[in-house]
């Protein structure tokens, strides 16, 4: 049996590096209050991790809407589960040690020194290997893209960004979600020449980028069969704030992202860069790591003759992504001829998202057609009196 586990913390967990690694207190709400969100793209079959309160009923109500076949498994009951491939939103450390301990049999588990190599693999300075892929190679037009991969233990100057100095963004080699990320204009300031000097004591590196002209984001999702083989699984779209930090994905058909995405460039452009991503990475992970992996793009705006350009290689996710979540929420449960949006939001207190939750569920009345939505609001994990996080699906007929 396949047991899936939300731990949004993976990527904190991977820069901290410790096998007693112990989140801070409102990301460890959010794995609570989050913890049935797998339920929405496990395997049938499968179990998902989360305590029984709130959860099991709420579980029950869901399959009475739509096809699913997964049960609920708490903590106290992981030895009988001991057997169980665990499938989690990202490896680390600290993770494995959490499974071991709750009961896990070891040899279900990955090797400390598989997840030395897994880690790296992980780093924002993998996309160095994504960068050299299209810059030693044959070049697909309407792309665009430059990473710079600085190392040492500083201190350090504003010379990391010549060639660029107008608009930068230095970025921390271990976080996602658009965090770990420090934007410049010009010459470095006291604090930014202290973010990187933290981050080349703390990590040995980081990464400094020219910010480009953004129009779009999207990105491509893969899944790595550990045995040296890349399969394209679909698309995502999503948007970021100005900082770059990730808000929400767009609930729309990969045949829709194309025909959106040839707004800005050729469709053969998209195709080459897919292909190359799936030939070019798929020597990486033979042996080492099976699951999904996320690339984020971009589309840019140029001063030219080529108006607009991907990014193909912002970042790559070594781990579950929402975008993956989205496609796969889209596909498996969105009625066709609908569209909406999937978000994960935070409010300061419960009684401020119990009153949104409330308002939404009156607003956007859910209609639900053999296992699909049609339209309306949906929280893909029960709202308690305690929750502070939730994720949502908000569809409506196109």
């Amino acid at each position: 049996m396949k047991l899936y586990v939300f731990n949004p913390d993976t990527d904190m967990a991977l820069a901290n590096n410790e096998e007693n690694y112990m989140a801070p207190a409102s990301v460890r709400r959010m794995a609570q209050d989050l913890a049935l969100l797998p339920v929405w793209y496990a395997q049938p079959g499968s179990a998902v991790l989360a305590p029984s309160a709130y959860n099991a009923d709420y579980l029950q109500k869901m399959k009475q809407l739509f096809p699913l076949s997964i049960q609920l498994v708490t903590e106290p009951e992981l030895p009988d589960y001991a057997d169980s491939q665990v499938v989690p939103w990202g490896w680390n450390s600290s993770f494995r040690k959490r499974m071991l301990k709750g009961g896990i049999l070891e040899r279900r588990l990955p090797a400390l020194s598989d997840l030395v190599e897994y880690r790296k693999l992980a780093s924002r300075c993998f996309t160095i290997v994504l960068y050299g892929l299209f810059e030693f190679n044959e070049p697909i037009a309407c792309t665009c893209g430059y990473h710079r991969l600085i190392e040492g233990t500083g201190p350090i100057s504003g010379k990391v960004v010549k060639g660029f100095e107008d608009n930068y963004v230095l970025k921390a080699l271990w976080s996602g979600s658009g965090k770990g990320l420090c934007w410049g204009h010009g010459a470095f300031t006291k604090a930014t020449t202290a973010w990187c000097n933290r981050e080349l004591e703390r990590h040995g590196g980081l990464l400094a980028e020219p910010a480009y002209n953004k129009v779009e984001d999207f990105a491509m999702e893969f899944y790595s069969d550990g045995r040296g083989r890349l399969l394209f699984t679909g698309y995502s779209r999503f948007t970021t704030d100005t900082k770059g930090r990730y808000r929400g994905n767009i609930l729309v058909s990969d045949a829709e992202v194309e025909q959106w995405l040839q707004e800005y460039v050729p469709l053969e452009s998209v195709v080459r860069i897919r292909e190359r991503l799936q030939k070019g990475l798929e020597s990486f992970y033979k042996g080492c790591y099976t699951g999904p992996v996320g690339i984020d793009m971009m589309v840019c705006r140029l001063d030219g003759e080529t108006p607009y350009a991907i990014h193909p290689h912002v970042e790559l996710n070594l781990r579950m992504t929402m975008g993956m979540v989205a496609h796969q929420l889209y596909d498996n449960f969105v009625a066709s001829g609908s569209r909406g949006v999937f978000n994960v939001d935070s409010y300061p207190s419960a009684e401020a998202l119990q009153a949104q939750h409330e308002q939404d569920m009156k607003g956007y009345p859910l209609v639900v057609e053999d296992g699909k939505i049609v339209s309306g609001y949906l929280s893909l994990v029960p709202v308690t009196p305690q929750s502070k996080y939730r994720a949502y699906v908000r569809v409506e007929v196109c």
